[in-house]
């Protein structure tokens, strides 16, 4: 199973604390997700996990590796899917692919059977000598999905990382990232979406204003925020502080009329 550990991790951006002394523990074998609004610092604390970009302080260890002294092997072992994709627009995806496997050495064979049943199951067959720049913003993250899976990464980093998809897509990643952890293979999944979070994830953990606002499944968040019933909408509003919005919502009625 993959663990990844991380202790006491700050971020700071000159004088503003992006992350604030985060610890968490994620096992194996499940998909994980950070749940927070825009700005809490979801982003960072996954590209600090790809090793993409460093920390300011304290230390993100997958796999006994510290992740600032291993890049080259964590990245070996990483998928990182971006909520925007950052693809080589002047490449076909087809280009695309075959350089990703120049880079992780994936065999000729794998490589295409991976492409054809990638590209068949995510409706991409026809562009796939299209110019990345052209095709829309959906096709572009199915490339970028794609990309980030066809070394068969240990460990699945994906922030928003099924923005733009249709339902049938969407789908589709949902029940192979499932399978991915039945594999032992862990997947660290970042949304501000409360749905995707409550029908995918395995664990949950909260983060708001850089800090762990709570962590564990949706009955244990319940018992976190003191709340015996409720979805995760009104879980994530009670911990992050923000579950009284009636004054805010009549004040905005009254603004309207």
């Amino acid at each position: 199973m993959n663990t990844i550990e991380i202790n006491n991790l700050y971020k700071r951006y000159g004088s503003t604390t992006a992350l604030n002394g985060i610890n968490l523990s994620i096992a194996g074998g499940q998909i994980y997700g950070i749940l927070g609004p825009n700005g809490s610092g979801k982003t960072t604390l996954l590209k600090i996990m790809a090793g993409i970009l460093p920390a300011s302080l304290g230390e993100i260890i997958i796999n006994e590796m510290p992740v600032s002294e291993n890049l080259d092997n964590i990245k070996a072992i990483t998928g990182y899917i971006p909520e925007t994709p950052a693809l080589y627009e002047s490449l076909t995806p087809v280009e695309y692919f075959n350089f990703i496997a120049s880079i992780f050495k994936i065999d000729a064979n794998a490589l295409k059977e991976r492409i054809t049943a990638f590209s068949t199951a995510l409706e991409i067959e026809k562009y796939l000598n299209e110019f990345i720049g052209s095709l829309s913003f959906g096709t572009k993250q199915k490339v970028a999905i794609i990309g980030a899976l066809l070394h068969d990464p240990k460990i699945i980093v994906m922030d928003e990382g099924m923005n733009g998809l249709d339902p049938k897509s969407s789908r589709i990643i949902k029940e192979l990232l499932k399978d991915m952890t039945k594999q032992g293979k862990t997947v660290i999944f970042s949304t501000h979406i409360m749905e995707i979070a409550q029908n995918v994830c395995d664990t949950i953990s909260i983060l708001y204003n850089g800090n762990i606002a709570g962590t564990g499944n949706l009955e244990q968040l319940k018992s976190e925020a003191g709340s015996s019933n409720g979805d995760l909408e009104g879980v994530f509003l009670k911990l992050t502080g923000d579950e009284d919005l009636d004054n805010l919502i009549d004040s905005l009625r009254e603004s309207i009329k």
